[in-house]
C-alpha cells in the first residue's frame, strides 16, 4: 500500500524528501557547529578530531584533557542513542511523528542555548563544559536521524565521509577512459548531486551561523530552532489528531515506506 508523503519529517519516506531533509539537517549542522566554535572554542561534530586528541592527551599524560575528550564522544553516542530509542519507540506505535521526536528535541535544545546563553559568557567556567557536551549531544541526535531515515545513505555531520564520496565521484567523472578497454569508467552522477548538495548545505549552514553568532551572539540559535520545530510541525499535529502522541498500539506494524524516487 503506497502513502502519500505530506511532510519532509513523515515516517513515509523517498528519495528525495530525503535528500531535502539531509541538506537541511545538514545546513542546521553546518551553523550549530559554526557558531558554537565561536561560542565555546571547540567544534562539536568532529568526533574523529576528538578521539584523536584523547589518544593525545593519554599519552602525554594529561588525563584529565583525555577524560573530557570521552566525556564529549560519550555525549555524541547519547545523542545518537537518543535517536534510537525515541524513533523506534514511535514506530512501534505507529506514530506519523517518530522522526520528528528527536528533532523536536534538538529544537528545544538550541532554544535553550540561545535563550541561556549570557549566562555562557558571565559563568563560563560552570557552563562552558556543559555547553560543549551539550552541542555534541545535539550533534549525535541529529546525525542519526538522518541516518534512520535515509537508512544509512546520508549524514549531515560526517563531512570527511562525505568529501571522500565526492571525491570517488569526481575521479570517476574525470577519468580518461581509452579506447582499449570496453568496460567505461562511469561516474554515478546522482551521488555526485547528493553529496555536492550536502557538503553545500553544511559549508552554507556555517557561514550563516558563524555571521549570526557574530553580529547576534548566542540567539542566533533560535532561527534554527525555530526551523526545526517548522519541519516537525505536521507529524506532531497528526499524531495529536488522532491520540498517538504518547500512546498507541504497541508492536504495530513499521509504516516506513522504502524510498521510491530517485533525486
Amino acid at each position: 500500500m503506497s502513502h502519500r508523503i505530506h511532510w519532509w519529517t513523515d515516517v513515509h519516506r523517498s528519495a528525495t524528501t530525503n535528500l531535502r531533509l539531509g541538506c537541511v539537517l545538514a545546513g542546521v549542522a553546518g551553523a550549530t557547529n559554526a557558531g558554537g566554535f565561536l561560542a565555546v572554542g571547540q567544534y562539536t561534530s568532529h568526533m574523529s578530531g576528538i578521539l584523536s586528541s584523547v589518544a593525545d592527551n593519554l599519552i602525554l599524560g594529561q588525563m584529565q584533557l583525555a577524560l573530557v575528550g570521552v566525556a564529549l564522544v560519550a555525549a555524541f553516542i547519547g545523542g545518537s542513542m537518543t535517536t534510537a530509542w525515541m524513533v523506534n519507540w514511535a514506530l512501534r506505535r505507529n506514530m506519523r511523528s517518530a522522526f520528528a521526536r528527536p528533532l523536536v528535541v534538538e529544537a528545544g535544545l538550541l532554544l535553550v542555548f540561545g535563550i541561556f546563553g549570557t549566562a555562557i559568557d558571565h559563568f563560563s567556567t560552570l557552563f562552558v563544559p556543559v555547553t560543549v557536551l551539550l552541542l555534541c549531544y545535539i550533534m549525535g541526535l541529529q546525525n542519526a536521524v538522518i541516518t534512520k531515515v535515509s537508512h544509512a545513505e546520508i549524514r549531515t555531520t560526517h563531512v570527511t565521509g562525505l568529501l571522500t564520496d565526492l571525491g570517488i565521484e569526481l575521479g570517476k567523472l574525470f577519468y580518461l577512459n581509452g579506447s582499449t578497454f570496453p568496460k567505461k569508467v562511469v561516474a554515478n552522477r546522482g551521488k555526485l548531486r547528493i553529496h555536492a548538495k550536502l557538503v553545500g548545505s553544511f559549508f552554507g549552514g556555517a557561514l550563516l551561523g558563524a555571521f549570526g553568532f557574530k553580529h547576534a551572539g548566542y540567539i542566533a540559535t533560535v532561527p534554527l530552532a525555530l526551523l526545526l520545530l517548522l519541519l516537525t510541525g505536521g507529524p506532531i499535529a497528526d499524531d495529536l489528531r488522532h491520540g498517538r502522541l504518547a500512546s498507541g498500539l504497541p508492536d504495530a506494524p513499521e509504516r516506513v515506506a522504502p524510498p521510491q524516487e530517485s533525486p
